[in-house]
């Protein structure tokens, strides 16, 4: 099969996964550099606090594009899933605030650089430097792919009613109403 409905190559999907982790991350820097100027020319806090306090509320952004844009088709099946995915995306997240505002601590505390233009300069370099470092973390241990093993038998259907489209996993600590509600 050849063209349009051909299966994605693999280049194909890391570039459609990088465009979209960069519209995520478009909105976010649009939302971090909005705060931290609004935070620092408004209300006059110093930089690394105004970076701190910009940088964590466009982690909370990003997050819900990541999840619900960039990795919608990703592992997210059970309550707990759910949690160890926020866990380490706010891990990781925080390493990349520690990485964002530590260039931007060195570059106003250690070279002197304290002015808006300057600020706002090493914010910008700062998130890019982060980015990188996010982008990987993301996708090799918050949103990882679920693959599919050859040797792991299919979902066993609960009753004899299910059809081989509507697989029903046969989970003895799930209950059909935990399972019933999750789906909605």
């Amino acid at each position: 099969m050849s063209g349009r409905h051909a299966t994605p190559s693999r280049f194909g999907k890391l570039y459609r996964e990088v465009a979209k982790f960069g519209l995520v991350g478009a909105s976010g820097f649009v939302v971090n550099l909005g705060v931290f100027n609004i935070v620092t020319g408004v209300l006059g806090w110093p930089p690394v606090r105004a970076g701190v306090l910009a940088t964590a509320v466009a982690i909370l952004t990003n997050y819900l594009g990541l999840r619900y844009f960039t990795y919608r088709d990703r592992d997210q099946e059970t309550r707990m899933r759910r949690r160890k995915e926020m866990g380490l995306f706010l891990f990781f997240s925080a390493i990349g605030l520690v990485i964002e505002n530590g260039v931007l601590y060195v570059t106003t505390y250690g070279l002197g650089l304290d002015g808006t233009l300057a600020t706002n300069v090493c914010k910008f370099f700062g998130i890019g430097v982060a980015t990188l470092f996010r982008f990987w973390s993301y996708r090799t241990w918050v949103f990882r792919a679920v693959a599919r093993r050859p040797d792991h038998p299919a979902p066993v259907a609960r009753g004899g009613g299910a059809t081989a489209a509507e697989p029903v996993l046969n989970v003895p600590w799930e209950t059909s109403w935990e399972t019933s509600w999750e789906t909605r």
